[in-house]
This record gives C-alpha cells, sequence and structure tokens, in this order.
C-alpha cells in the first residue's frame, strides 16, 4: 500500500462498513477494512466479492477493475494495521465504544489522521470532545446500502475545522455520492425529518389500522417504499435506536415517543429483511449475506 493520505480504513466491517469499504476501493483507494470478529470479516469478504461481480454484471466496470477493487482491500482483526489518512468507524451506535476506539486508533496514527463517524443519531461533538485534536472529528453518515444510496451526510460540530470538511467532502464526491453538509444536531438532516414518517405510521397501527395497508397508500402517492418496508429495510433494531435517541435528545416529545409494536420486534429478532422477518417475512436465500 502507499503512504497513509492514500489510505482509507474503516472499522466495523458489517453491512454497512463493508458497503463503505467497497465504495472506497473502487474510488481507487488502498482500503484497510478492520473487525475483532474474523466471521464477520469473513462474511464481508463474500458480500464485498459479490458486491465488485455485481457491478461487473451491470456494466459498471469491467473484469480488471473487478480485479483491482478487491486487492486493494486489506481485511484485517489486528487494530495495529489500521493506519490511514482516513478512517471511517461503522461500529456498535454507542458513544463510549466510538470514542474508545478513536482513542486508540489515535495513538498508532498522525496527528492529522481525520476521524470520520458513521453514527446516524449520536452527538458527533460529545464524541470529538473525548479525543485529542478534536477539529479532525467529524461525520460522514451513509445509508444503507451504502453501495446505492447516494446521500451522505457530512456532520460538522463546533470543533471541526475546514479542512477536515472539506476532504471528506471531496471524498463523497470520490465515491459518487451526493454530500450534504450539515450541523450536529439530534439526527441531524434525514432522521429529523424522517421521525415523524416512521413514527405516525407506528401509531396508525398501534390504533389497529393493516401496516400494508399504509404501505399501499404512502407508495400510492408516491413514496418509493412504505414506512414499514423502509423499516424493514433498514433494520428495526437500527430504526428503534435512532427514534430512541432522537426521542431522548429532543426532551422526550410526546410526537417522538419510540413504538412499543417496533421495541416488540426488536426483542423479538425480528429486526426486517437481514433476520428474514420483520413487518413481513423475507427468503433469505444465503444466511451469511
Amino acid at each position: 500500500m502507499g503512504s497513509s493520505s492514500d489510505i482509507i480504513c474503516v472499522c466495523g466491517a458489517g453491512t454497512m462498513g463493508s458497503g463503505i469499504a467497497q465504495l472506497a476501493a473502487r474510488a481507487g483507494y488502498y482500503t484497510i477494512l478492520y473487525d475483532l470478529n474474523t466471521e464477520v470479516l469473513q462474511i464481508a469478504k463474500h458480500s464485498i466479492s459479490n458486491g465488485v461481480s455485481y457491478w461487473e454484471t451491470k456494466g459498471k466496470i469491467n473484469s480488471t477493475e473487478k480485479a483491482e477493487i478487491y486487492e486493494r482491500i486489506l481485511f484485517t482483526n489486528e487494530i495495529q494495521k489500521c493506519k490511514a489518512g482516513i478512517v471511517i468507524e461503522a461500529i456498535i451506535e454507542k458513544e463510549g465504544a466510538k470514542a474508545a476506539l478513536f482513542k486508540q486508533l489515535a495513538e498508532i496514527n498522525s496527528n492529522d489522521c481525520i476521524f470520520a463517524s458513521n453514527t446516524s443519531s449520536l452527538s458527533v461533538a460529545k464524541i470529538a470532545e473525548r479525543i485529542e485534536n478534536p477539529e479532525r472529528i467529524i461525520g460522514m453518515h451513509f445509508f444503507n446500502p451504502a453501495p446505492v444510496m447516494k446521500l451522505v451526510e457530512v456532520v460538522t460540530t463546533v470543533h471541526t475545522n475546514e479542512k477536515t470538511t472539506q476532504a471528506i467532502v471531496e471524498l463523497a464526491k470520490k465515491m459518487n455520492k451526493i454530500p450534504v453538509v450539515c450541523k450536529d444536531s439530534p439526527g441531524f438532516i434525514v432522521n429529523r425529518v424522517a421521525r415523524p414518517y416512521y413514527i405516525e405510521s407506528l401509531r396508525m397501527a398501534e390504533e389497529g389500522v393493516d401496516l400494508s395497508q399504509i404501505d399501499r397508500l404512502m407508495e400510492a402517492t408516491g413514496f418509493k417504499m412504505g414506512p414499514f418496508r423502509l423499516m424493514d429495510l433498514i433494520g428495526n433494531d437500527v430504526n428503534y435506536e435512532v427514534s430512541c435517541s432522537v426521542y431522548e435528545q429532543l426532551g422526550m416529545p410526546e410526537r417522538l415517543r419510540p413504538s412499543f409494536i417496533q421495541e416488540q420486534k426488536v426483542k423479538g429478532k425480528k429486526l426486517g429483511k437481514k433476520t428474514g422477518e420483520g413487518y413481513y417475512k423475507y427468503y433469505i436465500s444465503n444466511p451469511d449475506l
């Protein structure tokens, strides 16, 4: 690999992290995909291989480019190998865990290494306050599935400097994404705006309205996907956690109170497409994907 400035490190090899690594490698960056769990890394290898092959079948890349993309990725469970110009974390949605990871990485990287969090709703500023040189901490929020969805929220804090912001905006563009710069606030833009879409739909379901009918009506009005199908795609665990986070950060207004229906889905491991059942049932051809 080249110098650390030419390297992107993605921490967390789950669905989101592996998708981000795939994008970084396609954009021409040497890419490190780190996860402590070797089984998760193996699944990520398979997922990325399938994703790159899909691009080839669609004519977006040729066979040579396909091979080059995959060869640019280093899969590792050794944190000492996570030396890069930009680090993007996509680990568990817990402020303490994200800050602890950045602290570890700060010890082995240069002071100008940029740390970007893929958090969907946590305060980026609170994470930054725990790290030395907080001006290099920023949010880079991708949407699921990362290789497909065009929007990336670039979340700045009171600490973030212009150099960091521009570096992440340029990275998003090189990944063929549309970056939107926003300030650190509960839910940022998309998740803040989307909460009523989910919460009101769940309220109607609580009152006995058939959820499939709600989906059909919303899709008939122009929405590409109804709220329940969309929550199943995102993952009920992720969606519920964001709802709880936004609700608490905004002072627990009744209009944004998370639904007990979704809470039950999460407790029952009915998370949506990734588990085979959420509000709907799904056929999973390969449980490792």
